[in-house]
């Protein structure tokens, strides 16, 4: 079994120093130790888990999403960002502030998810695993209408399971996969009645 991530160590030490220094975002997905890509989709997917009613929100930022798995698959040992968005950053006074504000959630969040079951998250599982996040992902990124919160939490719990090694979290995230794959199709089969009822009223209307 690996030992825990230990996710409030690690951004204490990349926060740490001189509270004028800038971190940038380059050097923060740096600093997540091979774990960037699925933390900075988990960031991105985070909104989507909230029902905030945002109009095409599921897709602006499911398409980021989509291109760091391209980035992913291709084999980067980090994210590669635009110029203009490595660089920008925060102070790392904001960033100590905000840390020690979060610190009790962050060790909560280290309780709750940490490296088990691991069967779940090696070998040809994890091959599965990272098929299905790519499949929610594409998903949640199509402008299919309610059909956004379940992708988002199964997304959610495939990054838990990948940051952490937590087989419990990928049990979760396939649990939730399997729900958003009967919701969707239940969603193309109300759809498909509503279109061919609307075509059939529209034809009586017209050549009634």
């Amino acid at each position: 079994m690996k030992d825990n991530f230990g996710l409030y160590d690690a951004l204490a030490g990349m926060f740490a120093g001189a509270r004028e220094s800038v971190l940038t975002l380059d050097e923060f997905l740096v600093g997540l130790q091979g774990r960037s890509y699925a933390f900075a989709i988990l960031a991105l997917n985070v909104p989507n888990c909230i029902p905030t009613g945002i109009p095409w929100l599921s897709t602006i930022t499911g398409v980021p999403m989509l291109l760091l798995l391209v980035q992913f698959f291709a084999g980067r040992p980090v994210p590669s960002l635009p110029r203009a968005i490595g660089r920008r950053g925060l102070s790392r006074g904001k960033l100590q502030t905000c840390l020690a504000r979060a610190r009790r959630s962050i060790r909560w969040l280290e309780d709750t998810v940490h490296a088990r079951h691991e069967a779940w998250v090696n070998g040809l599982p994890r091959r599965m695993l990272l098929l299905a996040w790519s499949a929610n992902i594409l998903l949640l990124a199509l402008p299919i209408p309610f059909d956004n919160l379940f992708p988002a939490y199964a997304i959610l719990f495939f990054c838990f399971a990948l940051i952490e090694d937590d087989g419990a979290m990928a049990m979760l995230g396939w649990l939730l996969t399997l729900v958003t794959a009967i919701w969707t199709v239940f969603l193309f089969m109300v759809g498909h009645a509503a279109i061919t009822a609307a075509i059939s009223a529209l034809r009586g209307f017209i050549f009634g």
